[in-house]
């Protein structure tokens, strides 16, 4: 395998430079970190939810959080919910295992789809981690995979290339090429889709366009669900692996995760994130009547000081420092709030899964950060 010739149009190089700035970006200490960290599970959740839609899942955002928490209390998660939370838990997995310049392996994408699809029923595999023994046919799609004997061999060559030292400015090609000669493979029986956007991402991570530690500034599943018939549309058009062809396909990831990089990146900023999203969200919450006066007026002061004790929230919540307890300790039952160390008295606020996530999410909706395969039924 290797990048075709690319004749970069003017917008692709400007797409290019913009998120080779973010790279450099990613190395710098920010002020604002515990912002980011507050964001970053909220965004896990709603990559998994994007994800899981393209396949064909209709969980709502709703249903998704009201089951986890439901399941944090010992209920059996529903097979659709289970599979947002595998999604969320190989996610994880590549946060913890996969850092700048490090190789990803073939062991590494077996255990991406043993992590995300094993288990589960309506969207698993009987072999989870394993490549594929028998043939495939992809549904509404005009490509054969390759013969199943002949997986291991296309795979090595694939990591290969992964992990190629090529000129950083060639470092976007390559994921987005990656992404689909993923899918053209096909190496394993179900769950390509799913672990090729985890693939993406890792390969993102390794090569220092997003981090591990703050926001996902890079989400390419945002890409994708921005338009789900263009995504397969795009893939199948690249299906020929004619030079032309992976080429449009380059350009497709590459300008739509710029744009989403353009509509982004507001959200590393504290004080728009925390005035224009999460402010609104518990006001709106408010309103909902799943909130008192007081309380909202406890989470503003979490959500603006960002870790807070009990006497940070006195003017908000009046009476007794026995009253004032009892008051957290509601916030902390609820899913409002969390503590900043277990069993330490120190607390900020929950973004996901919890009560203020559906919040959250119309306000990223009116906002405009949502890709469309979100916002479907986003009020369900």
């Amino acid at each position: 395998m290797q990048i075709p010739e690319f004749s970069f149009t003017s917008d692709l190089a400007q797409s290019i430079m913009a998120l080779e700035r973010l790279r450099g970006d990613m190395a710098r200490p920010t002020a604002e970190l515990q912002t980011f960290l507050q964001l970053k599970s909220l965004f896990q959740l709603l990559t998994s939810i994007a994800s899981a839609r393209i396949e064909g899942n209709r969980t709502t955002i709703l249903d998704a959080v009201v089951d986890m928490k439901a399941a944090g209390a010992g209920a059996r998660l529903d097979d659709s919910v289970r599979e947002l939370t595998q999604l969320q838990a190989a996610s994880d997995f590549i946060d913890t295992h996969v850092v700048p310049g490090a190789p990803i392996t073939q062991v590494m994408i077996r255990e991406l789809h043993r992590i995300a699809v094993g288990g589960l029923i309506r969207e698993g595999d009987p072999t989870p981690g394993s490549y594929r023994t028998s043939e495939v046919k992809i549904q509404d799609s005009g490509h054969t995979p390759p013969l199943a004997s002949v997986v291991p061999a296309e795979m090595s060559d694939l990591v290969e290339f992964i992990n190629a030292t090529e000129p950083k400015n060639l470092d976007l090609p390559r994921t987005a090429i990656a992404h689909h000669r993923f899918l053209w493979i096909h190496p394993f029986a179900n769950g390509n889709g799913r672990v090729a956007r985890l693939l993406t991402y890792a390969m993102l991570v390794k090569q220092d366009f997003t981090s591990t530690t703050v926001y996902r500034a890079l989400n390419p599943t945002a890409v994708f669900g921005a338009n789900r018939q263009l995504y397969y549309d795009r893939l199948s058009d690249a299906d020929s692996l004619e030079p032309a062809a992976t080429i449009r396909w380059c350009e497709y990831v590459i300008n739509g995760l710029h744009d989403d990089l353009q509509k982004t990146r507001r959200l590393g900023q504290r004080d728009f994130v925390i005035s224009n999203l999460v402010l609104p969200a518990i006001d709106r919450c408010r309103r909902s009547g799943l909130l008192s006066a007081a309380e909202a007026a406890a989470l503003r002061t979490s959500a603006e000081v960002g870790t807070v004790k009990s006497a940070d929230l006195a003017a908000d919540l009046p009476g007794s420092p026995s009253t004032r307890s009892q008051a957290i300790r509601r916030l902390l039952n609820e899913g409002f709030l969390e503590p900043v160390v277990p069993g330490k008295r120190s607390y900020q606020l929950l973004l996901a899964p919890g009560p203020l996530t559906t919040f959250l999410v119309r306000e990223l909706d009116r906002l405009g950060f949502l890709p469309q395969i979100l916002r479907d039924g986003i009020d369900a």
